[in-house]
């Protein structure tokens, strides 16, 4: 039996997130070439299991929005619900993917509500989805709030908020990458570093403080500028930087969301729309 347009888009999520876990080596974040936990704790055999776990509530939230026909207040607070059942559910089968969730829900939804729609429309859409609050979230601040109050990072929701920014670099970057013939796997690898060469990652400011995140913002444009990950310079870079941060523990987590964000974009007819090559100005981003 075939599956139902929103079973179909939470499957191509959720196969965008494990195509984001088998890449290799990404700085700080699990590799499926090494057994043991990384600096997140947790090691790719486990995030991948996991992952699984988010297609339920993804198919729920893309039912929610097709259900609604309009990025309402009801549906934010229906959306913010049924992630965190899924959170639950994720956390019982291993845990991990918090942000992804997020940033894959919010997609997800917007694309259930316009099958139609370009990739920047979709952004457009979950921009609208955030703009509403999230009348029963827990009133407690989360780790991620607190950081964005603190360093004045947007965070996820502020990601969101501006229309997925850093969702659309990556975009532009795997379309750069594969029209200079590099490979798949490094064109994706090229646009996780995009990503991570600019985005003020709460997580990163948790663990290592504004040093530490220019740091980390440093190390991915000094892969990209040795020429990418597709030349000999651009890996022996990127080598030399993923193990710095496995040997300082430091994870850029926020950037692998939103890589899987865009492989999910990309993965849909919506990737043949002329909008998702437009060039993004450095005033878009947060």
């Amino acid at each position: 039996m075939s599956n139902s347009p929103d079973e179909t888009l939470a499957q191509a999520a959720v196969t965008a997130l494990t195509g984001q876990l088998a890449l290799a080596p990404k700085p700080g974040l699990p590799d499926p070439r090494d057994l043991g936990a990384c600096a997140t704790g947790q090691d790719h055999n486990s995030l991948r299991w996991s992952a699984k776990a988010l297609a339920p509530g993804l198919a729920a939230m893309a039912a929610a929005a097709r259900r609604t026909g309009s990025a309402t207040p009801g549906l934010r607070a229906e959306l913010g619900a049924i992630g965190r059942s899924t959170e639950h559910s994720v956390g019982l089968a291993g845990g991990g993917h918090r942000g992804a969730l997020w940033v894959l829900g919010l997609l997800v939804a917007a694309a259930a509500l316009d099958p139609r729609a370009t990739g920047r429309d979709l952004a457009a859409t979950a921009k609208l989805l955030t703009a509403h609050p999230d009348r029963k979230a827990p009133r407690r601040p989360s780790r991620g709030s607190s950081v964005s109050a603190k360093y004045g990072a947007p965070g996820a929701r502020g990601e969101a908020r501006a229309g997925f920014p850093h969702v659309r670099r990556a975009l532009d970057a795997l379309a750069t990458a594969r029209s200079a013939g590099a490979p798949e796997q490094y064109a994706r690898l090229d646009a996780l570093l995009t990503v991570m060469s600019t985005l003020q990652d709460t997580e990163l400011l948790y663990t290592a403080g504004p040093h530490g995140l220019r740091h980390v913002q440093a190390g991915a444009r000094g892969v990209l500028e040795a020429g990418g990950t597709s030349t000999e310079a651009g890996r022996a870079a990127l080598a030399a930087f993923d193990d710095d941060l496995h040997a300082r523990a430091w994870s850029p987590r926020g950037s692998s969301g939103l890589l899987a964000g865009a492989l999910f974009l990309d993965s849909s007819p919506l990737s043949a729309s002329p909008s998702l090559s437009t060039p993004l100005k450095r005033e878009d981003l947060p």
